[in-house]
């Protein structure tokens, strides 16, 4: 699937991508988590030696198999679901950088299981997310994350593994001869994207299409994120609005695959910012259950839009990563219930308490879910003071 020239333009990518979603530089001997699926053996190999020529020092660890998360969430007692391993925290407390590697033998293994056992794991962890959440606002630790193609997803996506492979390639660049180079350049066309977003006073952003009408509280403080290195690939602009102001319908027309369930036609209705009204064609119970974990989780977390002259992703892909970034014939929006990216606030990072994040209308939780809509839309800004200006139409900004 990927020759070894791929594999290594693949972790070169990635150190770009980590290097860049860090304010501070590497130094070496700092400590970077390698967190890979057992089918990414060989990328992890490729990344693994990039570290350590870079002066790193890599903490590798395989995921669990598919098996494993079986046995884990469906013989597991509630005081095994909420262990801690020892070190965990020590590790996260001393963690510079994580690269994670997705690329799962299974995407249905779940379904089966209770999902609640899923979101009490998911809770009992979050305060590990928060260190790094913490770290990351000091400019002390970075992230970033790929995939890899497995069976599975090819399987669920509907392509062969080579087209699956070779989607990833296209969408990485890794059919250039420096993908880095090229993803530079993303990086300048969508900060003149950003910069000018953040020129406009918006008071609220309207989105409208055959199932969406959604109204959106930008939030007092914020600025828009995108193409930081976090997530390869990545085309977005985003930003995690002031929860308080969510209002109306969002539909998500893409199927999503999570915790081993797929669900698909998501439709969600918004009333003074907490979702009121759920349905889904496929997964409904789910949806529900996954929106019940906790007080944050039927709340909005992040609001994002893709321009498709800039992604080049053109088919469903099963996976997340690749499904928040398609760009199609009409690029996409997507929103994610459940926990804000506090690194959109535009103050100072290490003045962002649980206080002030909570007066901001940031939202708080153990759940992140991104759910996609590709239709043909149009996104409005309206303005403080008053008057509006179309920001996104067709599949591209209008900036």
């Amino acid at each position: 699937m990927f020759s070894s020239d791929e594999l290594a333009k693949y972790a070169r990518t990635l150190w770009w991508g980590l290097t860049t979603a860090r304010t501070k530089p590497y130094q070496p001997g700092e400590l970077v988590l390698l967190r890979f699926d057992q089918d990414a053996t060989p990328l992890a190999e490729a990344v693994y030696d990039l570290l350590i020529r870079e002066g790193m020092v890599p903490v590798p660890r395989q995921n669990l198999t598919p098996a494993m998360e079986v046995s884990f969430y469906g013989h597991g007692s509630d005081s095994q679901i909420k262990a801690i391993a020892a070190g965990d925290r020590e590790l996260m407390q001393n963690l510079s950088g994580l690269i994670s590697l997705i690329a799962p033998a299974s995407l249905t293994h779940l379904a089966g299981i209770d999902s609640g056992k899923i979101g009490m794991a998911a809770v009992a962890r979050k305060f590990l997310r928060e260190i790094m959440e913490l770290r990351e606002q000091t400019g002390d630790f970075g992230w970033t994350l790929c995939a890899y193609p497995t069976p599975e997803q090819a399987r669920c996506a509907g392509l062969t593994v080579e087209q699956y492979a070779q989607q990833i390639k296209q969408a990485c660049f890794l059919d250039t001869d420096d993908p880095a180079a090229k993803w530079r350049e993303v990086h300048a066309e969508v900060t003149r994207v950003k910069q000018t977003l953040g020129s406009l006073a918006i008071h609220r952003l309207k989105v409208e299409s055959a199932n969406c009408d959604l109204t959106v509280d930008p939030g007092q403080d914020r600025r828009w994120l995108g193409v930081s290195g976090h997530n390869i690939p990545s085309f977005e602009v985003f930003l995690s609005p002031d929860w308080r102001g969510t209002e109306g319908v969002y539909y998500a027309d893409q199927p999503s695959y999570r915790s081993g369930n797929r669900v698909a036609g998501v439709r969600l209705t918004f009333k003074a910012g907490r979702v009121v009204e759920v349905s889904a064609t496929e997964g409904e119970e789910f949806v529900k259950k996954q929106l019940a974990m906790d007080e944050g989780a039927a709340q909005l977390g992040e609001f994002s839009l893709t321009d498709r002259r800039h992604s080049r992703i053109g088919a469903f892909m099963a996976s997340t990563l690749f499904d928040e970034n398609f760009g199609g014939a009409h690029g996409n929006c997507h929103v994610a219930v459940g926990a804000s990216y506090s690194d959109t606030y535009a103050g100072d990072q290490t003045s962002l308490d649980a206080a002030k994040k909570a007066s901001l209308g940031f939202n708080d939780s153990a759940l992140h879910w991104d759910l996609v809509n590709t239709e043909d839309k149009t996104v409005t800004a309206l303005l403080k003071g008053g008057g509006s200006v179309v920001i996104y139409k067709g599949g591209e900004f209008q900036l």
